[in-house]
């Protein structure tokens, strides 16, 4: 909204190009949507409190015990938070801001539902209708993506496969297969993030970090001269993934605020599926979905500890791999305290991120 008073008075006032300009615009939003959540944050808290939605964990270990009765669904703040700065410095025209909007109400939706059910019930969404709502959404983005009078992607780019460290598109994958890649993606990205959500602030800064990283590959697609210099494909309105992105980032850092340890409020699935909806539909659009898994290493070792637990360990070998599953469980049992597993989880996002950003120039 504040992006077309810029271009109503664009020339007229100096500081009107601030409205405008994408530099600006995405300084601005990651601002708004900070102080938005930090003004949310409390509200937000005594709300959840006062109206029982509470988290009361099935853990089996004591430290849970400490945590019952902590506000959940905090994925609200960054919903309400990220959502209202995007609309205000966001092109509301750009069918990339449409479809991430699409990709936050329905995993909103989708973790709220089972936050509910979960408090109210006891038992939450069983776990074939969470991922049959989860594959839902990337059959919904395969069909958005390769029609072509809807999709937001130049013809030609639309079934390249690209890896990183490789400049050329690795495969042209035919419309079926990769469409089906799409909705496992989901499924997988998604699930990883809400897995990895079991300890204060420990899916939300390796969270923050993949959005960073994927916003500047938007910003560095949507750029003729720094896509050109840099052997990326061009993608027109790209930037406003970027502009959206730190909109998402700001209400994320908002949220950390109160997640911190000991946290006041939780994520919940609300936040962890919205969180995890949102970087694989960015990763979609920008044809990055490799480069994801490599920035949200964390997210990927935390559901491939409990995969092998579940499924190779106990189910096929009968007996247990690690100690728990998911991994930063493991850690607690072997002694290691909360925060310092939280803060090695986020040295550790750090360095893949750094990693995933040497692609734009190690290619």
């Amino acid at each position: 909204m504040i992006y077309y008073l810029g271009k109503i008075f664009f020339g007229q006032f100096p500081a009107s190009r601030l409205l405008v300009y994408v530099s600006s615009r995405t300084i601005f939003a990651g601002l708004t949507g900070l102080f938005l959540a930090l003004f949310l944050g409390g509200p937000m808290i005594r709300f959840l409190y006062y109206k029982g939605i509470r988290d009361f964990p099935r853990e089996y270990m004591n430290y849970a015990e400490t945590k019952k009765g902590t506000p959940t669904m905090g994925g609200l703040i960054i919903l309400i938070s990220g959502g209202i700065s995007a609309l205000l410095w966001c092109d509301l025209t750009n069918k990339f801001v449409y479809i991430l909007f699409l990709s936050m109400l329905w995993f909103a939706f989708l973790g709220g539902l089972d936050d509910i059910i979960k408090i109210k019930l006891g038992g939450g969404l069983s776990r074939w209708p969470k991922f049959f709502s989860q594959l839902t959404f990337g059959l919904i983005i395969s069909l958005i993506v390769f029609t072509p009078e809807i999709t937001p992607l130049p013809q030609k780019l639309i079934y390249n496969f690209y890896i990183p460290f490789y400049k050329n598109p690795l495969l042209v994958l035919p419309p079926l297969i990769y469409g089906f890649l799409i909705i496992i993606y989901y499924g997988f990205v998604t699930n990883s993030v809400n897995i990895t959500d079991g300890l204060d602030g420990l899916a939300i800064v390796p969270s923050i970090m993949v959005i960073s990283i994927m916003g500047i590959f938007a910003y560095v697609m949507g750029n003729v001269k720094i896509s050109s210099y840099l052997l990326f494909p061009y993608v027109p309105g790209t930037h406003e993934i970027m502009i959206f992105s730190a909109a998402v980032i700001g209400a994320g850092i908002g949220f950390l605020w109160f997640n911190s340890f000991p946290a006041q409020i939780f994520l919940g699935d609300t936040g962890s599926l919205l969180l995890g909806g949102f970087m694989a539909t960015q990763a979609v659009l920008l044809k990055q979905e490799i480069l994801l898994l490599i920035a949200g290493g964390v997210f990927v070792m935390e559901l491939m500890s409990t995969f092998i637990q579940d499924f190779i360990g106990i189910r096929l070998l009968r007996r247990r791999i690690f100690y728990r599953a998911p991994l930063h469980h493991t850690f607690q049992y072997m002694g290691w305290g909360e925060t310092k597993i939280v803060i090695r989880f986020w040295i550790i996002s750090f360095i893949l991120g750094l990693i995933a950003l040497s692609t734009l120039k190690i290619r």
